[in-house]
């Protein structure tokens, strides 16, 4: 039942950043254009700018060469993978949702890897000043996801001893 769940969440990431992320590299054409604001409200604002991450997560291991994409790229396949594994044995449906939600956009930044060297992002959200890491509907999936994984992990109730016992 878990994989029934789960892997529809993750077909469902995945379709949504891979025609997002079309939609930003062909019909908005971001790399030429750089930036565009969406909207500023006080010290808040969001604006869709390009920026091609060739690291991980808030940029890190980021590199050049070619055996650098192709590394991380393999690196997120084999963690995809076990997270399928964990989401066939999930306990619950939050579970499931949320190792499909990370599973997605695991899948969807390795296919920018392929394709491109590097993965788009796109999104940049900033406050008084201060600007998050620029990310993407992917990286937006994984975050919620683990957060989804780590909230069941802490909250989830613990079951009680079984009848019998």
């Amino acid at each position: 039942m878990s994989l029934r769940l789960g892997l529809p969440v993750a077909a469902v990431v995945l379709v949504a950043d891979q025609n997002v992320k079309w939609w930003m590299l062909n019909g908005l054409r971001l790399p030429e254009v750089g930036q565009i604001p969406l909207f500023e409200a006080g010290p808040f604002g969001l604006d869709l700018t390009m920026v091609w991450n060739r690291g991980v997560t808030f940029g890190l291991l980021s590199g050049e060469g070619t055996w650098n994409h192709v590394l991380l790229a393999l690196m997120a396949v084999a963690i995809a993978a076990f997270l399928i594994r964990w989401m066939a044995r999930a306990e619950n449906r939050l579970t499931a949702v949320a190792l499909g939600a990370v599973v997605g956009g695991a899948i969807g930044n390795v296919i920018d890897r392929i394709r491109f060297g590097a993965v788009v992002d796109f999104v940049d959200a900033h406050a008084w000043g201060w600007h998050w890491y620029v990310f993407n509907i992917a990286d937006a999936a994984i975050v919620c996801g683990v957060i989804a994984l780590v909230a069941d992990a802490l909250f989830r109730p613990k079951a009680g001893p079984k009848e019998g016992s």
